[in-house]
C-alpha cells in the first residue's frame, strides 16, 4: 500500500493501494513507520508524498473497513490516526506533496502536514467532514489553524468546501497549481532546492516552527477522541455513510 522510492537524497512516499488510496488501520500504520524511517535515515534530506493514482491522491477514510467498526475500536482508531499526523507534520525535514489528484477528507489531512503542497490543475482538495456529520479531529483543527489563513477557515472547516486551481492556493490549501504535464518532476524539483540547505538549518527551524502546535495536538486528542467518535456513530452520520457506501457498491 505504500511504494517507497529513491531519487538520490530524496525519498519518494507513494501512496498505492485498492480503493483509491483510502485510510485504514494498515495504511495508518506503514505512514506512521515510514515516517520514523524517514527521521532516523539521514542518507533521506527530504520527503515527495504523491501517489501511484493518476486521477486520485487520497479520497479519505476506507469507509468499507471501518463500517465494521464498534465505537471503542473506532476510537482506538482515531487515536492511531492522529499519532500519524503528529509522525508526519513533525518530520524535521523538509515534505512536499505532489497532489497530482482529488484530496477530500483525510486525503486533504494528508497534504497538510507538508510543508508545500502543489496540487495538479483541476484536482479538488478540502474537508467534507462536516457535511457527512462528524466534527473534524482536534489534531486536525490545530493543523488547519497552524496551516491556513483564519480567514479561509469558515468556508475549509465549517462549510466543508472542495477547492481547486488558485481559490486552493487563496484558502492555503495548496501553495502553488501546475499543469499535469511534469507535474511529478516540478515537485521534485521543488522538493530538491528545500533538501539542498544544509539539513542543521532546515530541521532546527521546522522544529521550532511546528513544535508548538504537536504539543497543543498531543494535550487534548484522547480526552476529545469521544466527541469524535458519538458523533461517527450518530443517527445521521450513520445514515450518511449507508448512502456512500450504497454508492461505492454501484460504482
Amino acid at each position: 500500500m505504500l511504494k517507497i522510492e529513491r531519487d538520490g537524497a530524496l525519498a519518494l512516499l507513494r501512496l498505492d493501494k485498492p480503493r483509491g488510496n483510502a485510510i485504514d488501520a494498515a495504511l495508518v500504520e506503514a505512514l506512521t513507520a515510514a515516517a520514523a524511517d524517514f527521521a532516523r535515515d539521514d542518507s533521506v534530506r527530504g520527503v515527495l508524498l504523491c501517489s501511484a493514482h493518476p486521477k486520485l491522491f487520497c479520497p479519505g477514510l476506507d469507509l468499507v473497513e471501518l463500517d465494521g467498526y464498534d465505537a471503542p475500536a473506532m476510537q482506538r482508531f482515531m487515536l492511531r490516526f492522529a499519532e500519524m499526523v503528529w509522525s508526519l507534520y513533525g518530520l524535521a525535514k523538509p515534505v512536499v506533496a505532489a497532489v497530482g489528484g482529488h484530496a477530500v477528507a483525510g486525503g486533504c489531512i494528508l497534504a497538510l502536514t507538508a510543508d508545500d503542497r502543489v496540487i495538479v490543475r483541476g484536482a479538488q482538495i478540502g474537508l467534507n467532514e462536516v457535511r457527512i456529520g462528524v466534527p473534524l479531529p482536534w489534531s486536525v483543527t490545530v493543523l488547519l489553524r497552524a496551516s491556513l489563513p483564519p480567514t479561509a477557515l469558515t468556508a475549509v472547516a465549517l462549510d466543508g468546501r472542495n477547492f481547486s486551481d488558485d481559490e486552493a492556493v487563496r484558502a492555503g490549501l495548496a501553495h502553488a497549481v501546475l499543469a499535469p504535464e511534469g507535474f511529478e518532476a516540478a515537485c521534485r524539483e521543488r522538493l530538491a532546492r528545500l533538501a539542498e540547505k544544509e539539513a542543521i538549518g532546515v530541521s532546527t527551524t521546522k522544529r521550532l516552527l511546528r513544535e508548538g502546535f504537536l504539543a497543543e495536538m498531543r494535550s487534548k486528542e484522547a480526552a476529545l477522541a469521544g466527541e469524535f467518535v458519538a458523533a461517527w456513530f450518530s443517527e445521521a452520520a450513520t445514515a450518511r455513510r449507508r448512502d456512500i457506501l450504497a454508492s461505492l457498491k454501484k460504482a
